[in-house]
Order: C-alpha cells, then sequence, then structure tokens
C-alpha cells in the first residue's frame, strides 16, 4: 500500500538571483500570475493574446505578424524556430563559438538537418569574412547564431553584416536572443533577423512557460510550404498558426498563467521604453564591470563584446570557483553561476538582467563577492571594488 507523503507548506528560500538565469521576478509580475483562470479560448483571454503579440513587437523591435508566446521554455522556443524552419536534407550553418552554438546543432541534427560550422574559439564573436567564408563554401540553407553568448560573455556585434552575408547566399538566419531580449540593442527587422526566439526568465524577469519567438515572413512562407510535417507536433507552427493566428482555433491548452505573467513584464518593458530599459542594463552591469576589474579580476570578455546582462569574470587563481559559489549561496542566498563546456573552472557567470538589474543588487553582489573570494584566500582590492562600483552607481 503507498504511503500518503507528509509534505508541509512550500518554502523556498529567498534567493538574490544573479546568475545566468532565472533572474528575479519583478513584484507586478509575480501578483498577475495570482489573478482568476479563464479559459484558452475565452474572449478576455483572446484579447490577452494579442496584447501579448503586440508587446512582443515592440519588444523585439519588428513588425512580423507572426510573433508568439511558445508554450514552453526558452528550448521550446529554440526548438520550435529550428525544427520548423530546418527541413530534412537542408543544411544549417552553426557556430562553434559556445555552448548554445552546439544546442542549434543537436536540434538542426534532430530535425533531419545537415550541420556544417562558422568557427570562433569560445569567448569570442563570428567575424563576418569567417561567415562568408563559410557561406561560399557549404551554402547553406539556414545561417543560425547566438546574439548573447550565455556561455561565455560576449556580444555578438556586427550583425548586420552577418545577415547581409547570409542574405545574399539566400538563407534564412535564426538569432537566439535568450540573453538579450528586453536587455541589451536588439533590431529584428532593422538588423535583417529572419527569425528570432528567446526566453522571458532572463532579461523580462519573467518566470518560465511562455517563450517569445518571431518570424518573419519570409521565414513563414519556408514553414508553411515544407514537404514534410515538423516531426515535433506540439511545436508545430503550421498547426500553431490556427492558435495564435487570425483563427484562433484549438491546439492546446495554453499557459494561461504564464501568458499573464509575460504580459506584465512586457508592459513593464513599454513603460520603461525599449532604449532606457537597454542603457539600466548597461549603467547597472558597467557598475559591475568596473568594480570587478578595480577589485583585481579580469573580464572574459573584450570591451568591444562584452554583454551587460551576462558578465563572464575569470576565476583568478588559486580559488576554485564552486567553493565561491557555494559560499554565496549558502552566507548570502546569493546566486551566480560557474563555467559550460570549454570555461567550466575558468569564469563565473554573473547576470544583470531584468529586475535584477537594480543599483541595490549590484551594490550587494559586489559586497558578497569581494568577501567571498577573501574568505577563500584570493588576492582581491575589496575596498577599491567596491568604492568603484559605488563611483558608478553615484554617476547615474
Amino acid at each position: 500500500m503507498v504511503e500518503k507523503p507528509d509534505v508541509g507548506e512550500l518554502t523556498p528560500p529567498d534567493r538574490t538571483l544573479m546568475g545566468p538565469g532565472p533572474s528575479e521576478v519583478h513584484p507586478r509580475v509575480l501578483r498577475a500570475m495570482s489573478t482568476p483562470l479563464v479559459g484558452h479560448l475565452d474572449p478576455s483571454f483572446i484579447e490577452i493574446m494579442n496584447e501579448v503579440q503586440d508587446l512582443l513587437r515592440y519588444t523585439f523591435r519588428t513588425d512580423n505578424q507572426w510573433t508568439i508566446p511558445v508554450s514552453g521554455t526558452g528550448s521550446a522556443a529554440m526548438e520550435a524556430a529550428i525544427g520548423n524552419v530546418v527541413e530534412p536534407g537542408d543544411t544549417m550553418l552553426v557556430p562553434t563559438n559556445g555552448y548554445f552554438g552546439g544546442r542549434m546543432e543537436e536540434m538542426a541534427t534532430r530535425a533531419g538537418g545537415e550541420v556544417v560550422h562558422v568557427d570562433a574559439p569560445w569567448g569570442e564573436p563570428l567575424d563576418p569574412a569567417d561567415v562568408a567564408a563559410a557561406m561560399d563554401e557549404h551554402q547553406p540553407d539556414v545561417f543560425g547564431f547566438v546574439h548573447a553568448e550565455t556561455s561565455t560573455g560576449v556580444l555578438q556585434p556586427q550583425v548586420p553584416e552577418l545577415t547581409d552575408v547570409a542574405h545574399d547566399h539566400d538563407a534564412i538566419v535564426i538569432a537566439d536572443t535568450v540573453t538579450s531580449l528586453g536587455g541589451v540593442e536588439l533590431k529584428v527587422d532593422e538588423w535583417g533577423i529572419d527569425v528570432a526566439y528567446s526566453g522571458p526568465q532572463k532579461c523580462l524577469s519573467c518566470p518560465p512557460g511562455a517563450a517569445p519567438l518571431t518570424l518573419n515572413d519570409r521565414a513563414m512562407d519556408k514553414v508553411l510550404s515544407r514537404e514534410e510535417d515538423a516531426r515535433s507536433w506540439y511545436l508545430d507552427l503550421s498547426l500553431l498558426e490556427g492558435y495564435w493566428g487570425d483563427d484562433r482555433s484549438y491546439h492546446h491548452t495554453a499557459p494561461i498563467t504564464n501568458v499573464y505573467a509575460l504580459r506584465e513584464a512586457l508592459r513593464l518593458v513599454a513603460e520603461e521604453g525599449i532604449e532606457d530599459r537597454w542603457e539600466r542594463h548597461r549603467e547597472n552591469a558597467g557598475a559591475l564591470k568596473a568594480g570587478v576589474e578595480a577589485m583585481g579580476l579580469e573580464m572574459n570578455a573584450p570591451d568591444d563584446y562584452w554583454l551587460p546582462s551576462l558578465n563572464a569574470v575569470r576565476v583568478p587563481d588559486g580559488v576554485t570557483d564552486t567553493d565561491v559559489t557555494s559560499y554565496l549561496l549558502d552566507q548570502y542566498d546569493l546566486e551566480i553561476a560557474t563555467g559550460l563546456g570549454d570555461l567550466e573552472g575558468d569564469i563565473f557567470r554573473i547576470g544583470c538582467m531584468g529586475y535584477s538589474s537594480r543599483a541595490e543588487t549590484v551594490s550587494y553582489l559586489m559586497a558578497a563577492l569581494g568577501d567571498a573570494l577573501s574568505e577563500q584566500g584570493a588576492d582581491v582590492d575589496v575596498e577599491a571594488g567596491l568604492a568603484a562600483t559605488a563611483r558608478k552607481l553615484g554617476e547615474q
């Protein structure tokens, strides 16, 4: 006989989230999640769907009709993008300069595509000349790149140059904007991006569950003219068109509460103004960056492609990364992360995203990090770091 489990009330710790995601959720978003449920085809919910799509278009900086929240995490939006655009027999060009280029490769392979590479070291952006050479060699149908590489702290510059090269070769461009949407400059239409996907739990400060995705007409025409159905029924955009398009016909039960949350998170973006939001992230992350450098630490990415929303900081000599992250969690209820893949053990990944990108959280992080590193015997100047951060924050 199965015994009844004795489970108490839910009491998770109250963490300060400064890792690569999730970020802290804005109180207004939490309140929105407590509002009453309606049906996923209720007229009131259909109006909410319309509002979410309009707000997503504003945040992506696009007029794309096909702009939706995918029911699932950011990885669901990623798989919806790649699994629908890449058909069996297609060639997809993907980067090798970070962990999430590798995930693009895996998803494209599962979709039946042939994957080829444009190479760059981990911690460096793609060079448009290298992309052009790879395009000439492989003539891919699809080109994917990561705008903000969460594993390395690198922001891809020269995006219009990349998309121009791809379009000269008649390739569809898919951009991973998981750690850039709502946090750093992103202009889908102006930069010539055909497909962009993201996650709500990063710079939008929203719980995961409804993930942003946008496709232009060229990309959606390719999706709707496939010879074979997409391999995922759940993420088949030709079927989802019936729910998120003009018909609003049943496909699945949307995560209603998560859509409420995303709507409120996007309202906050619009109220702040997208350009002002980009600037807030630059300023607060700039104060963090100034502090860690004054402390004697080194950023993983040079200034030319530093990613404000995800700061990759080199682990100093004589220090074990996990000792520092465990100390911060135990002593300060503060979360940062260690490295992935080729950078495992070499960097700390410190987020400065959305609601976590505030002067008080940056100051708290710097004080806690200085203590943690000193406790581990690192050669750091904590006072200089705190003073540099305070100066930068005072200039805002």
